[in-house]
């Protein structure tokens, strides 16, 4: 990808740091994907300039603890490296679509990214993102033809 900085980079790192945080602190893996996705966290860190994208992962967390009233502890976890290759795709596939979080979300959700992994996480990270969005355009084509 052009224009792919050393600061896009690191925001990659921080945001898959992010999300093997949330498996550690002992969050529902789906629901903390779900709330950060929809969140002003992840809102801010879409924006080109926010004081959130260099704040850290565990400020981050704090901070999208509180905007979600609490999140949910226990639960459904994912394997650590499953919530870091979603963390990091997620953030770099802002990158290189200009989405934002939300419609990302809506696209490939917590247990897609989860679905995916084993296949995709080998893969270059723009290919695995032009194979998620393929996946979500033929589910789309299914629902639109009646499932067939």
């Amino acid at each position: 990808m052009e224009n792919f900085t050393l600061e896009k980079r690191q925001l990659c790192d921080i945001q898959g740091r992010l999300f093997e945080l949330a498996l550690k602190m002992g969050y529902d893996c789906p629901s903390f994907i779900d709330a950060f996705m929809n969140s002003r966290s992840a809102a801010a860190l879409d924006d080109v300039y926010d004081r959130l994208q260099w704040a850290g992962e565990e400020y981050i967390l704090e901070e999208l603890d509180e905007e979600a009233h609490g999140l949910k502890k226990a639960g459904i976890t994912y394997d650590i490296e499953v919530m870091y290759w979603a963390g990091y795709t997620y953030r770099y596939w802002h990158y290189y679509t200009n989405e934002y979080s939300r419609e990302i979300y809506q696209i490939a959700d917590a247990e897609t990214m989860k679905e995916c992994w084993p296949g995709f996480h080998t893969l270059d990270v723009e290919m695995a993102i032009d194979d998620l969005k393929e996946i979500y355009r033929q589910k789309c084509e299914n629902k639109r033809d009646g499932g067939k």
